[in-house]
């Protein structure tokens, strides 16, 4: 076993991050002090510009968060009772709780066993004439067969919104995530690859009507003050975490290809022993999660746990078997790939930081456990 201090080695080092990025950031944060906007200002505008040009798209709407970001796109397609949406089962329970938020029934279908994300070749079977849209996830930095899905879409007339809450610089045929679909849906939690210092979110499209609806529905549904058009939401990006992401920002694709980096050296590691997570060709996968699978899961996490090392189960129960979701009447065994994943699933420590000497620390475990469990 690799040589390591009793250090603990967390999932995400959010410290070590801050030491490159404080002054920036606190020059940013001054700014915003200095100038008494605090809500709706320049350095939210400003980071909705520059977000809508590093993804590709021409419009942006900065938003209180991920989930609100979901919400919002589905009442900006008018979706509610009687409407069902379709989208996976194996995703943060964000997904689903914001198509049950808006009246809508979420339809799950299963996903793909090599990348963990929605099947397309599953997505025609569940279609039906309340069917109004499907919410795709891009779990773990990896985005889904979204030529298949559009196909799809098209063919039915049907309205696509990515989740890329853990996607975002993700690539699909050289496309950023966020580009493709009709929205796109960003989360900026303080995990994440781009994360601020408390909640925030974003939402993207190439659609000007989308975009102008979008803008009215987080501020109250008001396009002119106390004047209002539409119900909408309270869910505004405020200044302070939009001066946080505005220094992070240039440093967001620097932290990816470190990420990367510390993926190839899992996978270089582990590739003989355990299959390394998928990545067509045609995907740029951005590892917001490094997730291995094996049957003894839960004794590997103990033993980690037992060295000081940091690991998490994404996610533990699919979102058809959640208690909060009894009501749509799904059982075990309907969605077999994603419950067998469940099971098996654990993600490894990965943030831009970690260093080699830690990284070689864990890689060290885990083939240990690996070899006396054979």
């Amino acid at each position: 076993m690799s040589n390591h201090s009793l250090t603990p080695i967390p999932m995400v080092d959010l410290k070590e991050e801050l030491a490159l990025v404080r002054n920036p950031i606190l020059a940013s944060l001054t700014e915003v002090l200095d100038s008494g906007e605090y809500i709706l200002g320049t350095k939210a505008a400003q980071l909705e510009e520059d977000v809508a040009r590093y993804i590709g798209v021409p419009y942006a709407v900065g938003v209180g968060n991920g989930t609100d970001a979901l919400q919002l796109s589905l009442m900006a397609f008018d979706i509610g009772p009687g409407d069902e949406v379709i989208t996976t089962p194996f995703t943060f329970f964000a997904t689903g709780e914001a198509i049950a938020q808006v009246g809508a029934t979420p339809v799950f279908v299963d996903i793909d066993e090599a990348t963990y994300n929605l099947d397309p070749s599953r997505i025609e079977e569940v279609i039906t004439d309340r069917t109004k849209a499907i919410i795709v996830v891009h779990l773990y930095g990896q985005m889904a067969e979204m030529k298949s899905i559009m196909e799809v879409a098209k063919k039915y007339q049907i309205k696509v919104i990515e989740d890329a809450c853990q996607a975002i610089g993700s690539e699909y045929n050289g496309v950023r995530a966020g580009a493709i679909g009709d929205i796109g849906c960003f989360s900026f939690f303080p995990s994440k690859n781009l994360g601020a210092y408390g909640d925030a979110g974003l939402i993207t499209t190439n659609q000007q009507s989308l975009y102008e609806k979008l803008m009215q529905l987080r501020n109250h549904g008001s396009e002119q003050k106390y004047y209002h058009t539409l119900l909408g939401m309270n869910s505004r990006l405020d200044e302070f975490q939009a001066a946080i992401l505005l220094a992070k920002l240039p440093y967001l694709d620097i932290f990816l290809h470190q990420r990367k980096e510390v993926a190839r050296r899992y996978t270089e590691s582990f590739h003989q022993q355990l299959r390394p997570p998928s990545v067509p060709q045609n995907r740029g996968h951005t590892f917001h999660q490094y997730c291995i699978e094996l049957d003894n899961r839960d004794e590997l996490a103990l033993e980690l746990n037992k060295h000081k090392v940091a690991s998490a189960i994404y996610y533990p129960i699919p979102l058809h078997l959640q208690v909060a979701f009894q009501y749509l009447k799904y059982k075990e065994g309907d969605f077999p790939i994603a419950e067998k994943t469940a099971k098996r699933i654990l993600a490894l420590p990965i943030y831009p930081m970690l260093s080699i000497q830690k990284q070689a620390y864990v890689i060290s475990i885990v083939k240990e456990f690996l070899e006396s469990n054979r």
